[in-house]
C-alpha cells in the first residue's frame, strides 16, 4: 500500500486551496499519494494543526499570508506568518511552504527569518508542474522557490548594508505610501528618531540629499523592499 502524505492547505479562499487538493490528489507520485484538508482561517488551521499532532502529523503545511479576520473571534490580526511559527514550535517535523500573492522583497526575507520555510511560490507563478515539483523537492531535497521568490532572496542575500528590523520597516512603510508622521502607529520608535533613521539609511545608500522617493527606489534596488 502507497504510504500516504497529509498535507494542509491554509487560504481565505476556498476555490485556490480545491484547485491544491484536486491537483496534488490527482497526481501520482513515486513514493506517496496525496491527502489534503483545508482550512480558511487561523483558528481552524491551528486546530487541524494541533489534532493532527496526537494522529499523524502532517507532512506539508501550505501557508497563505494575509488571512481573513474572523469577526466571531477574540483572535484579531493573525496571519499565515503566525501559523508557520506556530507549526515550528508544535509540530518541527512538519514541512512548511507559503503560497503568495506577495513577492516583495521585505514580506519574503522577513519570512525567510520568521520562520524559515521549506518554500515559498509566488500564488501568480504557481500552475500544475510546479506544484508538483515543490512537493517532490520538499519532501526530498528542501528548500523549493519560485522565480520571483528566489530573485527576492538572492537581492538580500548580495546586500551587506547593515540595517535593523526597524530600519526594513521604515523602508517597507514608505514603499507602500505611508507617511513619517504615521509611522509611530506601526513601529516602537519617537517621529524624532524615525526621520533621524532615515537620514542614517540615505547617507548608507550615498543619496544624503535626496527625497524620499529616491530612497524607496533605491532600497528596492538593493532588495530591501
Amino acid at each position: 500500500m502507497m504510504e500516504q502524505l497529509r498535507m494542509l492547505a491554509v487560504d481565505d479562499h476556498e476555490m485556490t486551496t480545491l484547485g491544491y487538493k484536486f491537483i496534488l490528489e490527482d497526481t501520482q507520485f513515486n513514493d506517496f499519494e496525496v491527502q489534503m484538508d483545508m482550512a480558511k482561517s487561523y483558528e481552524e488551521a491551528v486546530d487541524k494543526l494541533e489534532r493532527s499532532i496526537k494522529t499523524i502529523p502532517y507532512g506539508i503545511l501550505l501557508l497563505d499570508i494575509q488571512l481573513s479576520a474572523n469577526t466571531n473571534s477574540d483572535i484579531k490580526n493573525k496571519t499565515g506568518e503566525d501559523i508557520g511559527i506556530l507549526a515550528r514550535e508544535i509540530s518541527p517535523e512538519t514541512r512548511i511552504v507559503f503560497m503568495s500573492s506577495f513577492s516583495d522583497n521585505y514580506r519574503i526575507n522577513s519570512i525567510m527569518q520568521t520562520v524559515d520555510p521549506e518554500g515559498y511560490m509566488v500564488k501568480s507563478e504557481i500552475d500544475q508542474r510546479s506544484l508538483q515539483a515543490m512537493v517532490e523537492t520538499v519532501m526530498k531535497n528542501p528548500p523549493y522557490y519560485t522565480q520571483k521568490a528566489l530573485v527576492a532572496i538572492r537581492k538580500k542575500m548580495a546586500n551587506s548594508i547593515p540595517l535593523d528590523e526597524n530600519d526594513k520597516q521604515i523602508l517597507y512603510l514608505l514603499s507602500v505610501g505611508t507617511k513619517t508622521k504615521d509611522m509611530i502607529k506601526h513601529i516602537s520608535l519617537s517621529l524624532p528618531s524615525i526621520e533621524s533613521r532615515k537620514r542614517q539609511i540615505k547617507s548608507l545608500f550615498g543619496i544624503e540629499k535626496e527625497n524620499d522617493q529616491a530612497l524607496i527606489t533605491e532600497a528596492r534596488n538593493r532588495g530591501f523592499i
